[in-house]
């Protein structure tokens, strides 16, 4: 397998190859192909792996075919995770170094990568310049599956300390749809109003799921 990612490149191996190929370099010696599978089945696809948090990822182990136990260590869990953060960060350079507005196709490539295999929902904000470039990306709200917590003050309050002139609102939906619920419509409609008498304008919400991104912006909810 080594051999023949050396010969095509490794976009030519299955996700399940690149993870045991990956995890080979962690556990040498030892036939890894069982836990990248279990990996792949418990959390779903390679993205979700990747983004999974660490006390997740050490619950994980296997019985190879010599009846040893294999198991994500924490020096494991953190290379994954590494890897993803690598990944993010590639996705993000198109985001941070250009005008935002103009670069559309790669905000929303951006906010896939980040949030559509969060197992929580998280709020986050990007805040913008003047000239529509990103000044910040920051979580303004933790959640549980189906919730997280937004306050336009706070927002808005935040917007000022930096001097940004408009924000860009984003969250995840665990449960890979990413229709806005009436509590987001709500939500976003309040801070849209919080922001008026400070001149700071909420260009979108955007909605990160498995499914896609949907901009309610787009969708004339706001």
């Amino acid at each position: 397998m080594r051999e023949r990612a050396l010969k095509t490149g490794a976009s030519a191996l299955p996700d399940y190859e690149l993870l045991e190929l990956y995890l080979f370099r962690s556990i040498p010696q030892r036939d890894v192909k069982p836990l990248a599978k279990a990996l792949l089945t418990r959390f779903g696809s390679l993205p979700a792996v990747l983004s999974a948090p660490l006390e997740d990822m050490v619950q994980v182990s296997v019985v190879d075919g010599k009846g040893r136990t294999l198991k994500v260590t924490k020096n494991i869990a953190l290379d994954l995770q590494l890897m993803f953060e690598a990944t993010r960060r590639v996705v993000a350079q198109p985001v941070t170094r250009t005008t935002v507005i103009a670069s559309w196709s790669a905000l929303m490539a951006y906010v896939q990568v980040t949030l559509a295999h969060e197992p929580r929902e998280q709020f986050r904000v990007l805040f913008l310049d003047k000239k529509y470039q990103l000044m910040a990306d920051e979580i303004m709200g933790y959640g549980t599956v189906d919730h997280a917590p937004a306050y336009p003050r706070e927002i808005m309050r935040r917007a000022l300390e930096l001097s940004a002139v408009s924000v860009i609102l984003v969250h995840n939906h665990p449960s890979g749809d990413p229709n806005p619920s009436p509590g987001d419509i709500d939500m976003t409609r309040q801070i849209v109003k919080a922001g008026e008498p400070l001149r700071i304008k909420v260009h979108d919400h955007l909605i990160v799921g498995r499914e896609g991104v949907v901009s309610m912006s787009q969708q004339r909810l706001m």
